[in-house]
């Protein structure tokens, strides 16, 4: 038995969850998402304020989608009560990040400054000059665009510069001074 896919998932109060014929809907505060769900490998049940999923075989199929499919609708709950935040940080003489409109204006580097234009369902924000904010209520679409926007410029090894998650740390080369001292 999967130790993440037996456990009940809460439903706060203010989280509305629907099942459908092969699909979950959850509605909330903040939207409402829906997701896909294999009822041949596996059940879902709605009980007492918990929503209950378990698989209809012992199979591998069966087993790899019983833990998936409670973390994905855990996800989607916390997603529309609370929502999803993934931070990014700029580094580097002259990087720098501002909001214009909906989309996103990013100097990198490079010879132009870079648009970014968000997907719906997706906030972003900018605080000071060097720190970008991606919220939702979708985890996957949230740390997606994460990734996107940090694939822009990824940091490089050896000053560290370019976009970074927060807390990011990146592991440093020797320049060509270290390559002097081997022989």
């Amino acid at each position: 038995m999967s130790r993440i896919g037996k456990l009940p998932v809460n439903v706060p109060s203010g989280v509305e969850v629907k099942l459908g014929e092969r699909e979950v809907f959850v509605k909330g505060p903040k939207g409402e998402l829906q997701q896909h769900i294999l009822t041949d490998v596996v059940s879902v049940k709605l009980e007492d304020g918990r929503v209950l999923v378990e698989r209809k075989g012992d199979g591998k199929p069966h087993r790899s989608a019983h833990g998936l499919t409670r973390t994905l609708i855990a996800n989607m709950i916390e997603g529309v009560s609370k929502g999803f935040r993934k931070s990014l940080e700029i580094q580097g003489v002259g990087y720098r990040a501002a909001k214009a409109g909906e989309n996103l204006n990013l100097t990198l580097g490079y010879s132009h400054p870079v648009v970014y234009a968000a997907p719906t369902g997706i906030t972003l924000s900018v605080e000071g000059q060097n720190k970008v904010h991606v919220d939702g209520i979708d985890k996957q679409k949230v740390g997606q665009v994460a990734a996107e926007i940090r694939g822009l410029r990824p940091p490089e090894p050896y000053k560290g510069k370019g976009v970074r998650y927060e807390g990011e740390r990146i592991k440093k080369k020797l320049g060509k001074a270290g390559k002097a001292g081997k022989k």
